[in-house]
């Protein structure tokens, strides 16, 4: 008997389904699936992991502390209680097998996923290793016919020495900075990561950059007027003036002058088609065309991906290989409405991607696979229709553009106007709503004609500052300084907002950010060394290759972790001192939400007890006042007041979500329902009973059989 071990259960049906002779059996061990079926007669079971079913924990005491094993997930994180029963069914899924297959997505997580459950589950060395790109039967059965017979150990090493060095850098460094503070009196729980502190201090420069700016005054010269066809805007060709004089002379020097068309040019050029998705350019694009953030884009990617609707996102390459069948793909999307026009027309050319530099040995450039997904929202419709949009735009041909140039004479003063049109579509057909461009047409005209109720004013300018990053630009940037991974950029930067260390769309660092990332420059500045932390990137990846041992990079880094925990012993106190003074001058400003609505005097702080965070009038016992909110999420201070009810509003932010503003009082009349099946039986369970609940998001149905049955109904609202 065969087991072949998947990464997540959507992923086990659908292996389960490409290999089956006939009909898959589907099976479950305390509502867990897997999945009996023969293929060419033979008995194989498909069984399912839900992401990493281990972490690596301390083995001993001490500090600096390097000595961890592996150990099942639940037994690390409450949260991951849920993955408890998965290991335990592939524990007993394992005693019925002899040979093992694993299936786990090809990258290095995935390899690591797979060699724990080899080696803690199934008890064996080495097993058989499945590669794929996309859960389309076809891949799969040809995945599945030609796997290999070990595991790639260049990624699996490769993949569990990055987890190490992360436990060591994050532990031991998190323990330093926790311990200085304690040594000042006050106990935080500080943590900090081996790419977080890089990424931190890039933010927190290009705040500083901002912050100390100063403007320096320019100017520029603007035309404006009518011609026979329509109104024509100019700029003087020298662009900015540095000084103001230079302007006057000019103005005094065209003044009561006519001004005329002195020459036309015209030039043609080709817009090359977009090269294919890699991950970071479909986040990159996804924020700025529909407005996704980047850790959501990944999110809904992955969907897609084990939906089995386009191929796996975590790639690096920006190339389509032949080999993926570009006309089988085309066929397929001419089955889908919106698609079918393009695609059919795309089938009679000859078909060759605008393919970039970028490659990535495991995985080509995302692609659609051509099956169309099921039950979309707006939001993953979109970006299905972005990565379907972009595969189809590559095969096209150049964008034909042309660009108009009139200079305009005004007594020897020369003033240039572009409008730039495009003349044939061309990719840009096939890209739709995501290829449109800013189109400026000018008004037809003939040389010598004069420009009439011609007006020249000075336009009074200054210098801008550098622009902050978003939460796009950043990842590009992070990439650019082979910091991080892929697939872990955007959760750095969405760890960062968790610390408040930043706000906002445009990434502000706050005072807090500022704080922290100076006080670790200035004492431990290799926390904050973007050098160190890309030559482990580096390291690793010759691991990857087989180039280099595990052992010598994990002793490397032991070696500079002692050495940072060293020089940070000298000088905890100062430390210490310092990121007490920060946090307590900035708590307040964090905990604060606003004036008490009852008392008037006091002011709402969030405050922690027993069970979890909650917000409280700071003139308590005299006044008690209290809100009770999300322990799940982070809550910021909002400056809209609830128009129903003139309470203070807050914001949530969850991981992965986007962040949503809401009243605190859960008795606001818009948070009001029409509980209609109050007091019926639960549907789910069949025991308990229906009762109204009512949260910070507003009411909801539940089942007050809770925890055994977390069933919950979202009515509608009162009118």
């Amino acid at each position: 008997m065969e087991l072949i071990i998947s990464e997540k259960p959507n992923a086990a049906k659908r292996i389960a389904d490409a290999l089956s002779d006939g009909k898959a059996t589907k099976e479950s061990d305390n509502k867990v699936p897997f999945y009996k079926l023969k293929y060419k007669n033979n008995d194989i079971i498909v069984g399912c992991a839900v992401g990493h079913l281990y972490g690596l924990k301390a083995k001993g005491k001490g500090f600096p502390l390097f000595d961890i094993d592996w150990v099942p997930s639940s037994e690390l994180r409450k949260q991951a209680d849920f993955s408890k029963k998965y290991l335990n069914t592939l524990k007993r899924l394992a005693k019925q097998c002899d040979t093992f297959t694993v299936a786990t997505d090809f990258d290095i997580e995935g390899e690591v996923i797979g060699l724990n459950i080899v080696r803690y589950v199934a008890k064996k060395k080495d097993a058989n290793r499945m590669k794929f790109s996309t859960l389309t039967k076809d891949e799969l059965v040809s995945s599945y016919e030609k796997k290999e017979s070990h595991l790639d150990w260049g990624q699996a090493n490769a993949g569990e020495t990055r987890h190490k060095l992360d436990w060591f850098y994050g532990i031991n460094i998190s323990r330093a900075l926790t311990k200085a503070i304690s040594s000042a009196g006050t106990y935080k729980l500080l943590s900090t990561g081996r790419v977080q502190g890089p990424a931190l201090k890039l933010l927190a420069d290009r705040e500083r950059e901002i912050k100390k700016f100063k403007p320096t005054p320019f100017w520029e010269i603007e035309l404006t007027g009518k011609l026979e066809n329509g109104e024509v805007i100019a700029s003087h060709k020298n662009g900015k003036f540095e000084k103001e004089k230079e302007v006057l002379d000019i103005l005094e020097k065209t003044k009561g002058k006519k001004a005329n068309i002195k020459d036309i040019k015209s030039r043609e050029f080709k817009q090359q088609p977009p090269h294919p998705f890699d991950l970071t350019s479909l986040q990159i694009e996804a924020y700025g065309k529909i407005k996704i953030p980047p850790k959501e884009t990944l999110s809904i990617a992955q969907e897609l991906y084990t939906s089995g609707a386009i191929s796996y996102p975590r790639t690096s390459s920006q190339q389509l290989p032949e080999s993926i069948g570009y006309k089988k793909i085309l066929k397929k999307l001419a089955n889908q409405a919106e698609f079918e026009k393009h695609a059919t027309e795309l089938m009679g050319k000859s078909l060759k991607p605008n393919n970039g530099k970028k490659k990535d040995e495991a995985h080509p450039a995302i692609y659609p696979t051509g099956d169309s997904p099921k039950k979309l929202d707006s939001r993953k419709g979109k970006l299905y229709e972005l990565i379907v949009r972009r595969f189809l735009a590559t095969f096209g041909e150049p964008a034909l553009k042309e660009t108009v140039t009139y200079n305009i004479d005004c007594n020897e003063e020369i003033f240039v106007t572009k409008g730039t049109v495009t003349k044939e579509k061309g990719w840009l057909e096939y890209y739709g709503t995501f290829g449109k461009q800013k189109e400026e047409e000018l008004p037809k005209t003939t040389t010598g004609e004069e420009v009439k109720s011609k007006k020249i004013k000075k336009l009074d300018k200054e210098t801008q500052p550098p622009k902050r990053f978003t939460e796009a630009s950043i990842i590009k940037e992070l990439e650019k300084r082979n910091l991080g991974t892929k697939a872990t950029r955007a959760s750095i930067i969405d760890t960062l907002f968790q610390r408040h260390y930043l706000d906002g769309k445009k990434l502000e660092v706050t005072e807090l950010g500022l704080k922290v990332d100076k006080i670790l420059a200035k004492y431990v500045p290799k926390i904050t060394d973007e050098e160190m932390t890309r030559h482990f990137e580096e390291e690793m990846e010759k691991i990857r290759k087989e180039k280099k041992k595990p052992e010598s990079v994990l002793a490397e880094a032991k070696k500079i972790i002692i050495e940072i925990i060293k020089d940070f012993g000298l000088k905890e106190a100062k430390v210490g001192g310092e990121l007490r003074k920060t946090f307590t001058e900035t708590r307040d400003q964090i905990e604060t939400m606003g004036k008490c609505p009852n008392c008037k005097e006091g002011v709402l702080r969030i405050r922690r007890g027993r069970f979890g965070q909650f917000i409280a009038c700071d003139k308590y016992p005299d006044c008690k006042t209290t809100f009770s909110i999300p322990s799940n999420g982070m809550v910021k201070k909002s400056e809209k007041i609830c128009e129903e009810c003139n309470s203070i509003m807050i914001t949530m932010i969850k991981r992965g979500k986007r962040p949503q503003e809401v009243c605190i009082n859960t008795d606001c009349p818009s948070k009001k329902i029409e509980a209609k099946n109050e007091g019926k039986k639960c549907p789910k369970c069949k025991k308990g009973k229906m009762v109204l609940r009512k949260s910070v998001y507003g009411h909801f149905l539940a089942c007050d059989a809770y925890p055994k049955c977390r069933n919950i109904e979202r009515q509608s609202k009162k009118q």
